[in-house]
């Protein structure tokens, strides 16, 4: 009899590099509970406590951030990312892993590389429509290489991104109900979801409180994930926001908000806009202004689909959502039709394409 496969998975830093990595090691383990997952990771990122929260054990290499001017850290990266490769080439090697797959981020880099070193096949997936230096790096090393934006990286296959099954499974329509009830909203009328991350996003939040008394007067119900952050201020509006107007700090039940939703107003993360895409949910994106510009790249091909509008955060104001997302809340067929546009786009079965993959590399292995 076989044993059981032994896959490992880099994804670290950030929460757009984790998710999708323990999404694929959910899949993984859903098709064959046996299978052996390694998860690598650094002691910066968030990792340390999303993997194990996750139920999956976080072995760690020696973080090796990328300098981006010149400095001191620059002059000592071979040797860092000499020894942090090493020991990937160690955990690959001493945990006979049959196949690797990376998601980016400053983890992937030294794993990919140690995966060469091993002759173990590796898999990179790209969830950004502009792929960060690990995975334009990786993807020259390998032929097994997946995406979530149609031609981010060369010879890459577009896979979409891999979704929790809550979400990839969810039917809007038949969860409607039960989604309102959960959240305490009425059962007419649209509903605006508006959320920022876990941290939430000040600009989302003060158009939203600016413009929420005009928008619940028009008859709908705002959802709204304020984040950590600006809890207090949440707070301090709840007393005396409308009726309507129903606050989180966290939303730990996003297949449900999405389910009693009719429009999302969101920033354009990776992960967001494939998942508000997959269950078809029309959406007015507001890309972080900083970085590369990623999350603006990540709305635009739902955007031309038909499936959302892009609203620069600098513009976001009281008046854009009473000018561009009010009306079309209150127009059902507008709603209609960008929800089928942006299912139309969206990919919901990216875990499991993404473990074809990588069952694919791993066969290969010599």
């Amino acid at each position: 009899m076989a044993r059981p496969a032994r896959v490992g998975i880099a994804g670290g830093g950030t929460g757009g590099h984790i998710e999708p990595a323990l999404n694929l090691a959910d899949e993984i383990r859903r098709r064959d509970p046996e299978t052996s997952i390694v998860v690598f990771g650094t002691e910066r990122g968030l990792e340390v406590e999303l993997v194990p929260d996750r139920g999956y054990e976080l072995t760690l290499i020696p973080p090796v951030p990328l300098p981006r001017r010149i400095n001191r850290d620059l002059f000592s990266l071979p040797r860092r990312l000499r020894d942090a490769t090493s020991r990937a080439r160690e955990i690959i090697e001493s945990a006979e892993l049959d196949v690797v797959c990376g998601f980016g981020g400053y983890v992937s880099i030294p794993v990919y590389l140690a995966a060469r070193r091993s002759k173990t096949p590796f898999v990179v997936h790209e969830a950004n429509a502009k792929p960060g230096i690990a995975n334009r790096v990786g993807a020259r090393l390998t032929k097994y290489v997946a995406e979530n934006y149609a031609g981010s990286l060369s010879h890459a296959e577009r896979l979409g991104c891999p979704l929790r099954v809550d979400i990839s499974e969810l039917n809007r329509l038949e969860r409607r109900s039960e989604a309102r009830e959960f959240f305490g909203l009425t059962q007419e009328g649209p509903v605006l979801l508006a959320f920022g991350g876990s941290q939430g996003a000040a600009s989302i939040n003060r158009a939203v409180w600016d413009s929420a008394q005009e928008v619940c007067d028009a008859g709908v119900q705002i959802l709204h994930a304020v984040g950590a952050r600006q809890e207090d201020e949440g707070l301090a509006f709840r007393e005396r926001s409308p009726a309507d107007y129903h606050p989180l700090t966290f939303i730990h039940r996003m297949d449900l908000a999405y389910a009693a939703a009719d429009m999302a107003l969101c920033r354009a993360g990776a992960m967001t806009c494939a998942e508000v895409a997959a269950v078809g949910l029309p959406a007015a994106y507001i890309p972080y202004p900083v970085g590369n510009g990623e999350q603006r790249f990540n709305a635009a091909p739902v955007v031309a689909a038909g499936g959302g509008l892009i609203i620069n955060d600098a513009e976001l104001n009281c008046e854009v959502v009473l000018d561009q997302v009010l009306p079309l809340l209150m127009d059902p067929e507008a709603m209609l039709r960008m929800g089928l546009a942006a299912g139309g786009y969206g990919i919901r079965d990216g875990a499991a394409r993404l473990t074809e993959m990588v069952s694919e590399a791993g066969e290969s292995r010599e």
